[in-house]
């Protein structure tokens, strides 16, 4: 959970920084700061449904060559 937070925290600051930088304004930097990471977080939901669709579809369809490399 740690890990979790340092990195919301890092990807905030991130946002605003770039924002601030390019815009000069501390109102802009700290809507981008706000706006993009929780844009982000609903699209990398759909990018992790969509990759898991396309991982399952391609193990039933052939199988993977490298299988030996994921074993634990």
């Amino acid at each position: 959970m740690i890990k979790t937070i340092s990195f919301a925290m890092l990807h905030f600051s991130v946002a605003f920084s770039i924002a601030y930088l390019f815009t000069g304004s501390i109102l802009v930097g700290g809507l981008m700061a706000l706006v993009e990471p929780a844009c982000n977080t609903v699209v990398f939901y759909f990018h992790e449904r969509a990759w898991q669709r396309h991982q399952h579809g391609a193990a039933s369809t052939e199988p993977d060559e490298h299988e030996w490399a994921y074993a634990a």
